[in-house]
């Protein structure tokens, strides 16, 4: 008996999908951005209960102002979270979460708010002036940019 119902509560957990899953977004963890061993800003990573589909944050230390996006943003299966890092802008323009795909493009706004493309190779920026590293690599860790 106990067996079985192991099996079911198995079959169950791999009903579970994702992108039709009413989530239940619980705090996992954080990584932190450091600018010469200061912490200058936060990916806040959250993860369903249910589901186990990872949501971000970006909290950048001084700025009060309330996000673009309320709520858990969402993303889609073939994307993953990541920081671009700008090796051009200083302080708290240096960074910021985006959504990559494995290959491809990335229409990246700039701070003076013009669109570049940027490519992407392995889900990591491949250009002169920025570079990038994704959030599930650095989980519960400070990455120095």
């Amino acid at each position: 008996m106990q067996g079985l119902n192991i099996t079911k509560i198995e079959e169950k957990i791999m009903e579970i999908n994702p992108e039709t899953c009413k989530h239940q977004p619980i705090y996992f963890a954080a990584v932190n951005i450091n600018l010469n061993e200061r912490t200058i800003g936060t990916v806040d990573v959250w993860r369903c209960g249910v589901c186990k589909k990872r949501f971000c944050e970006e909290k950048q230390l001084g700025i009060e102002s309330i996000a673009d996006i309320v709520g858990m943003p969402n993303i889609e299966s073939d994307e993953k979270w990541a920081v671009v890092v700008s090796k051009i802008q200083k302080g708290k323009d240096k960074w910021k979460l985006v959504k990559l795909k494995e290959n491809g493009t990335l229409n990246f706004e700039t701070v003076d708010e013009k669109i570049i493309k940027l490519k992407i190779k392995n889900y990591k920026i491949e250009d002169d002036h920025h570079w990038s590293f994704l959030i599930d690599d650095n989980v519960r860790k400070a990455v120095e940019i």
